[in-house]
């Protein structure tokens, strides 16, 4: 096992990683930018390196510099966290070309998964489901016109390398094909530095369900069920729940053995997550995540697991501590995703935190790096806070939601807490009925501008 590990990240997923391996018994980095020497995850850490002034190109994303703080610290292995560096298939190899461990899956499955037309190439090869659509990348609009002829309308155009929402547009006829080429791979140059883009059929009504995989690096792996994920403003998801209020039993144990059979095949190693459309009883992959997701603590509420404790055991050539018998679903939990940021336009507003209070109780848990007086900076992402919630069943976990929203206090900044109050109001919000384009119509009529 490590002795110490280095967090190449911030917020609150660096005290996460912080916390299970304090539990461990191992001794933790973290590495913070000028604009983070008074943050949390700083204070918690058993030790602290300066890699770089505010902006994230040249502190969080800065390889030389976080290479420089294992080695100034002599920590032995590297956990990302999510976002910035975590699939970045060139770091891992770096890391590993200097004798440390990378937290997380291999370089070349990173590669293969982050390219959209390879994941999904190799996924039809694995057995598992495919939206229909371009056979690799689409070279022109004339091909594009073709191809949305061909399959029907309405389709989608997604930059191969993209992510977050970006490099994603929809053609709804024949009509805006061309604009929304045009825009997806102007989006995909500028985002990620690759134009390539490719064409899948547009599903009108699907919910977005992901499956949590787990892999042992050696041929083992198990999954850890779904999440609904469908509540979602502009690609970025809000809500989360597990397990999906659509899901049946027999469905997740069928997507979820297809799953975890593909990872164990091509032997992943540590946490990733299979994303798909849901319609109409049946699923379609869309990428996979090969990282820890943001919404990890929905799937530890129900199976009661700690995702980062197995990370590190796995990265440390230790054996799962769990096999799929042992995984029962207990419950049901929902996250929500509290942002420093202005309704109804959802503009990031940072500033600083004059009172801070995190709810309490029975199934309530509350991960962020806010404090009293703590000054939320400008240079990064808004998610100040996440909100999970754990219930008997989901009327319990709904309920708990309500009165744990009622007892959280952010005071100093414009937050989302009120999305969140009004949704839970909303008929469909209680019985589970929603998509991934309810919230955005929602929006469009609760807080128009």
């Amino acid at each position: 096992m490590f002795d110490k590990i280095l967090i190449a990240n911030r917020g609150e997923i660096a005290l996460r990683v912080i916390r299970a391996a304090r539990e461990m018994g191992i001794a933790s980095v973290a590495v913070h930018s000028t604009a983070d020497a008074d943050a949390m995850h700083v204070r918690m850490a058993d030790e602290s390196v300066c890699i770089g002034p505010p902006a994230s190109i040249n502190s969080y994303l800065s390889i030389p510099a976080i290479i420089s703080a294992c080695e100034i610290t002599g920590a032995q292995a590297i956990h990302p966290g999510y976002g910035f560096l975590s699939e970045n298939a060139n770091f891992v190899q770096i890391v590993e070309d200097h004798g440390l461990t990378f937290i997380g899956p291999t370089a070349q499955h990173i590669r293969t998964m982050g390219d959209k037309i390879t994941a999904k190439d190799t996924m039809k090869k694995l057995g598992v489901p495919c939206v229909p659509g371009s056979e690799g990348g689409v070279p022109d609009l004339e091909t594009a016109q073709k191809i949305g002829a061909e399959m029907g309308y309405p389709v989608i155009i997604k930059a191969t390398a993209g992510g977050g929402g970006k490099g994603m547009k929809v053609a709804q006829t024949a009509a805006d094909m061309k604009m929304a080429f045009r825009t997806a791979r102007a989006e995909g140059k500028s985002n990620f530095g690759n134009d390539e883009v490719y064409i899948e059929k547009y599903l009108t009504t699907p919910r977005h369900i992901e499956i949590q995989v787990f892999g042992d690096g050696k041929g083992k792996a198990v999954h850890l069920g779904e999440r609904d994920c469908s509540l979602q403003r502009r690609h970025q998801k809000v809500f989360e729940e597990a397990p999906g209020p659509s899901i049946s039993a027999s469905e997740r144990a069928r997507i979820g053995k297809l799953c975890a059979d593909a990872v164990a095949k091509i032997d992943y190693i540590g946490a990733g997550t299979i994303e798909f459309l849901y319609e109409n009883g049946e699923f379609f992959f869309i990428e996979m995540n090969t990282r820890l997701q943001v919404e990890h603590p929905v799937t530890e509420a129900i199976f009661g697991v700690d995702l980062v404790r197995e990370q590190i055991r796995v990265a440390a050539g230790l054996p799962m501590s769990f096999a799929q018998d042992d995984l029962t679903i207990n419950g049901h939990a929902i996250e929500v995703r509290i942002n420093a940021e202005k309704l109804p336009n959802f503009a990031p507003c940072p500033g600083r935190i004059s009172q801070y209070h995190a709810p309490g109780g029975l199934g309530v848990r509350m991960d962020s790096a806010l404090y009293d007086g703590y000054s939320i900076p400008p240079f990064y992402d808004s998610l100040i806070g996440k909100l999970i919630v754990h219930g008997r069943d989901r009327n319990e976990a709904l309920a708990r939601l309500s009165r744990a929203l009622g007892e959280l206090i952010v005071d100093g900044v414009d937050t989302t807490i009120p999305l969140f109050d009004a949704l839970l109001a909303e008929p469909d919000i209680q019985s589970g009925e929603y998509n991934i384009h309810w919230l955005e119509r929602w929006l469009e009529n609760n807080m128009a501008s």
